[in-house]
């Protein structure tokens, strides 16, 4: 990064939030097999950062200047230089944690991970090959490397063993290469063996393979084998959205994501350069495909590795929690009735808002429900409570994003089994992405008035995620805030404009210029000479004009604290730039997802919370929804937790300028982890939990 840039690349600044998600992998006090998941999650994130990011960058490299210059402030092929360097440097600290910290660390437990196929013990090689036969061979299917063999292709993030092999009792034979799939999708990837004077040893199903090759080959001298993998091109080549049928275009399109174009082949990097050329020519590979690695691929499984001891060497679990005062009311709508009800999750229990759609399905007096779904459970409680409600009589309406990336398919599966069921499916709008989490229930009071219930969140619907993303949840009855929902509906039903909105922040509407006018107020209080703060927690921030604005924010005087996940473009606590800007990342057991706006508004504090980042895709390409919180205590509780995340000196770094991290400073020798106190405060808030 050249130091009179104004923004941070966004690539690069991504792998400086998988490189902390690394930290936590090497950090001895994290417990043993929590190491063990961080690794887990580097590796998943990477291999998606492949698929899609520099994928990405390398077909923007066919574009000429002037429309790349549209997407990007450097040139790709710089980035991508830079990229595979900073990769290299990443993955090659990955492989020192595992060597030297997790299997040293596994085996003064007593667990000992085979890594080394030589060091088997005998009984352990019988049972293995056993295993081998009776388990293993069915799903393996070697090919020979030949120019005219059909079947010579690597499946899409598939893990594979490349041989070199030479007939028996023919020294003068060529040397022949092959591929081996390594069956880790139909196979565990680790097998426990017997158990030996109290220890307990497991191996990869690589290594099995690799022990009893020669029986896969029979007649031919094994030379060697590597590990290899392909990650493909993960982006849906769509044409155009705005002509024909867009769900069967994206049907069609998922078939083809398994043979897109190569964005990262990985090689175990002792392979001999002949060998590897060899297969160079073999799967037709450039040579910037090309990235070498560890002698095992898709690590991300190491999160499957079994625990014997468990739950030692894990974390201490935190069940979510329940609501006493929501668990008091016979009906979720008489208690939303009263006030606006918050939730946050995973500290507290998903299962109000199953309650909430369940209810509704039953309720003789509710009559329609709304809902965006842009990803959803496999096996979606919500979308069976949807089934339900359709044939109880209610009029159900769902808008479903097909385009939502991997949830495509599961997205489609679960369109057409509710259209079976008489629900009212809106499928994406072309060219827009619909990632707002909202949902409208409209009931009929005793009375016989119409009222509507609004759920607004900050993450998915999806009853899975919930248990790991930290998210808010909010229950409301607010007329207004109701009812210009139901107006964001109408809109997603047919795209007429929607004429204004004084509550609901929508993108594409008015959000964008509703934030940059709360900006603008406190830079006229700053000039002012009155107190001046914006706290923003975002997963990622990137868009130029909001960040723009946030420079001209800190140079008037403006306290700034931001608290980013990951993408961050924004440059902090630069001479004459940011220096009123403070950024900090949490990374922690869980993932932090809620995107929080808090604008001081000289003592009158505004707070919102939504769906939306401040990415370019967010603000000019998707339908996002941000809300005011104006129920008093509901804006309490995000502020304490907002608060106890500014406090954080455990889990939160502090990011320099050139996006490093930093440890917080104990000033107080209290130690304060954000994630664990939000759990107690709320667990405390339940007498029956903890009794006085």
């Amino acid at each position: 990064m050249e130091s009179d840039t104004r923004y941070f690349d966004r690539d690069l600044s991504w792998l400086t939030f998988n490189y902390r998600v690394l930290l936590e992998a090497k950090d001895p006090q994290v417990p043993l097999y929590e190491r063990i998941k961080f690794l887990g999650i580097y590796s998943s994130n990477l291999d998606e950062f492949f698929r899609v990011r520099v994928a990405s960058l390398q077909g923007l490299k066919k574009l000429d200047k002037k429309n790349r210059e549209e997407y990007l402030d450097f040139k790709p092929k710089k980035v991508l230089a830079k990229i595979h360097d900073v990769v290299d440097q990443q993955q090659n600290e990955f492989g020192e944690i595992f060597r030297n910290d997790i299997l040293p660390g596994l085996e003064s437990n007593g667990i000992i991970l085979y890594t080394d196929e030589k060091s088997l013990l005998p009984c352990h090689q019988n049972f293995i090959t056993k295993y081998f036969r009776s388990r293993v061979l069915s799903y393996l299917q070697p090919v020979l490397l030949k120019a005219d063999n059909p079947r010579v292709f690597l499946d899409n993030r598939k893990i594979y063993f490349a041989v070199r092999l030479r007939k028996k009792k023919d020294e003068d034979a060529s040397e022949i290469y092959a591929h081996i799939n390594i069956p880790s999708d139909s196979l565990p990837r680790f097998l426990e063996l017997p158990g030996i004077e109290n220890k307990h040893y497991y191996i990869f199903l690589d290594d099995i393979i690799l022990f009893n090759l020669k029986l896969i080959f029979p007649g031919y001298d094994i030379i060697d084998a590597y590990s290899i993998k392909l990650n493909r091109d993960a982006d849906l080549q769509i044409e155009d959205e705005y002509e024909g049928d867009l769900v069967v275009k994206i049907q069609k399109s998922l078939s083809q994501r398994q043979k897109g174009p190569p964005a990262r082949f990985l090689y175990d990097l002792r392979m001999p350069e002949a060998f590897l050329l060899n297969l160079k020519k073999a799967f037709k590979l450039r040579s910037k495909d090309l990235v070498p690695g560890g002698r095992y691929h898709n690590l991300f499984d190491l999160m499957e590795l079994p625990n014997p001891l468990k739950p030692s060497l894990e974390v201490a679990p935190m069940p979510p929690l329940p609501d006493i005062v929501l668990d008091s009311y016979e009906s979720i709508f008489q208690a939303i009735d009263e006030k606006d009800r918050i939730l946050h999750f995973p500290y507290q229990s998903y299962e109000y808002v199953l309650r909430f759609f369940n209810e509704a399905s039953v309720d003789p007096r509710v009559k329609a429900i709304k809902i965006t779904l842009y990803r959803i459970a496999g096996d979606s409680t919500i979308a069976n409570s949807l089934i339900s409600a359709a044939r109880n009589g209610k009029d159900v309406t769902v808008f479903v994003e097909v385009k939502a990336r991997f949830d495509e398919a599961n997205n489609l599966k679960w369109a057409t089994e509710m259209e079976s069921a008489g629900i009212k499916i809106i499928y994406s709008i072309p060219g827009l992405k619909v990632h707002a989490k909202v949902a409208l229930v409209i009931r009929e009071s005793k009375e016989g008035t119409i009222q509507k219930y609004a759920y607004l969140g900050t993450g998915n619907f999806n009853e899975m995620t919930a248990r790991i993303y930290a998210d808010h949840g909010l229950f409301t009855a607010h007329p207004n805030l109701a009812d210009e929902l139901d107006t964001v509906f109408g809109y997603l039903k047919e795209q007429k404009k929607i004429e204004r909105l004084n509550h609901l922040l929508v993108a594409k509407h008015n959000l964008q210029d509703k934030f940059i006018a709360f900006i603008d107020r406190e830079i006229k209080n700053a000039r002012e000479g009155k107190n001046a703060h914006i706290i923003i927690k975002l997963n990622n921030i990137q868009d130029t004009v909001m960040i723009d604005k946030l420079y001209e924010a800190s140079q008037a005087g403006v306290k700034i604290q931001l608290i980013i996940r990951a993408i961050c473009c924004v440059i902090p606590q630069k001479q004459g730039l940011s220096e009123n800007i403070e950024l900090y990342r949490i990374v922690d057991r869980f993932l932090e997802h809620a995107r929080v706006f808090i604008f001081h508004n000289n003592g009158n504090e505004e707070l919102y919370i939504g769906s939306a980042d401040w990415m370019k895709r967010n603000l000019y390409r998707r339908i996002e929804v941000c809300y005011p919180v104006y129920d008093a205590d509901v804006k309490a509780e995000i502020m304490k937790i907002i608060h106890l995340q500014l406090a954080d000196n455990t889990k939160a770094r502090f990011l320099d300028q050139h996006l490093i991290h930093h440890e917080i400073k104990n000033t107080n020798a209290v130690k304060m982890r954000a994630q664990e106190e939000t759990y107690n405060w709320l667990k405390a808030k339940n007498p029956e939990i903890n009794p006085s």
